[in-house]
């Protein structure tokens, strides 16, 4: 039989489905619903942006104090997610509109090998020191939201050099490897901080590419510490979620 003939037996009332309901190759769609492929569990955590969620109590503080104080310094090992964290409220701020941009800054310091006089524009020349703040923004948003938003103004990333005399209104700032910023350098950043507005400066006090003397960021945190407004989070070993190996590293170097 033809399936148009099928079709006409079924819309004329002739056609008898239970004639298939032993038959295991025949399946029919749910009526009582629309069909979807998509599983019918609304408690799913599955999504286009990632849920975060802490994984260590220090972790949780640093989340916490970022909700909190308008101003936080977070300090800690490589791999406890300073950055990430930092970046990702500053994501989700934005897309709540609590603020209007998002402001990322880092200091241009090779780490410990002179890089020399890169061709290309001055973004060119930038781009290795800035790749690290791409890379945690792509994890949050993809490429080409990244790419709108810094056309639009609403994404700004920028070395250290170039904060000088601004005032950053309704932004979200983060200040990344602060600890290749000098004493004068974090005074310099930390009063770019202007109204509605929120600043994460994070950073590892033991990996300074600069002279211990000139690094000026545990001397910040130490001064801004007794300020009740200012948080300080120092993240540990045991906050570190990258390999387990990193950890180990970290305890005896």
């Amino acid at each position: 039989m033809t399936k148009r003939a099928l079709k006409r037996m079924a819309r004329e009332g002739a056609f008898d489905e239970r004639q298939f309901d032993d038959d295991a190759k025949v399946r029919r769609l749910p009526t009582a619903r629309g069909w979807t492929p998509m599983p019918q569990n609304d408690d799913r955590e599955q999504g286009y942006l990632k849920t975060i969620r802490p994984r260590s109590p220090g972790q949780q503080a640093l989340i916490e104090a970022i909700d909190m104080r308008s101003l936080v310094l977070a300090l800690g090992p490589a791999g406890s997610g300073k950055t990430y964290l930092a970046i990702a409220k500053a994501v989700e701020a934005l897309e709540a509109g609590k603020v209007g941009r998002i402001v990322l800054s880092r200091p241009a310091v090779e780490a410990g090998e002179s890089l020399g006089y890169l061709p290309g524009e001055l973004e060119d020349k930038l781009a290795p020191y800035l790749r690290p703040l791409y890379d945690a923004l792509s994890d949050r948003l993809s490429m080409k939201s990244v790419r709108a938003l810094i056309v639009e103004g609403a994404i700004e990333i920028a070395p250290v050099g170039f904060m000088r005399g601004r005032t950053l209104n309704n932004a979200f700032v983060v200040i990344d490897e602060a600890q290749n910023c000098t004493y004068v350098q974090l005074k310099m950043l930390l009063t770019r901080l202007g109204w509605n507005s929120t600043m994460v400066v994070t950073g590892d006090p033991g990996q300074s590419d600069l002279l211990p003397e000139l690094s000026g960021l545990a001397r910040a945190a130490d001064r801004l510490e007794a300020l009740p407004n200012v948080a300080v989070v120092r993240l540990s070993d045991r906050d570190i979620v990258r390999h387990p190996l990193v950890a180990d590293m970290l305890g005896v170097l």
